[in-house]
């Protein structure tokens, strides 16, 4: 009795939560505009051309940031930026260590009965070994700051490429409670053409 009464509750909440309806845009919009978030009607050539990705990868190339601006990613520019400077402040950091542990181990080599230096207390090959980690250090930062560089060139002209995925008002992803007699209640994502 007990297993009957389940499968009837499950066989009924497993039509009511398929039936349903969608609710139905009352406006018709043609298959060439699309209708922005304020409402406003726009044809689907004339917003996909607002933004050149070839406009944006030049503007970012000369400028760092300026490929976010001209996509109206505004809040991308202070990451830009900061990963930039940020990097330029740990290679400046580097390149400053390697001069000055540089200049004591040129004296230990020119003074070579004074044993340790006597302004960092390092013998001759503990200096070797100290300036040749942080020109290593300085050269893999540079070489990230370069990658930094390309990466905010490369994110301006994907995201200038991106524009026109945004047109498409019938398309919806989202995540939605699901009911599946076999595996019971849960979470889906549900796509929409």
């Amino acid at each position: 009795m007990y297993t009957r009464g389940l499968a009837a509750i499950c066989l009924i909440t497993c039509f009511a939560a398929n039936a349903q309806e969608l609710k139905k845009d009352t406006v018709k919009i043609s298959t060439d505009s699309v209708r922005l978030k304020n409402g406003k009607m726009v044809n689907i050539e004339a917003y996909v051309a607002r933004f050149n990705p070839r406009k944006a990868l030049f503007y970012s190339a000369i400028l760092p940031g300026a490929g976010q601006v001209y996509n109206k990613k505004y809040w991308k520019v202070p990451f830009v930026y900061g990963g930039i400077l940020g990097m330029v402040a740990v290679v400046k950091f580097y390149n400053d260590g390697e001069a000055k542990y540089t200049q004591q181990l040129f004296y230990n080599i020119n003074h070579p009965t004074a044993g340790a230096n006597p302004q960092s207390g390092f013998t001759t090959d503990q200096l070797r070994k100290i300036v040749d980690q942080t020109r290593r250090n300085r050269d893999y930062f540079m070489i990230l700051t370069g990658f930094m560089y390309i990466l905010q060139v490369v994110d301006a002209h994907v995201d200038a490429h991106l524009k026109e995925f945004d047109i498409n008002p019938k398309l919806h992803v989202r995540i939605e409670p699901t009911y599946s007699p076999f595996c019971g209640i849960g979470t889906g994502l549900t796509f929409r053409f």
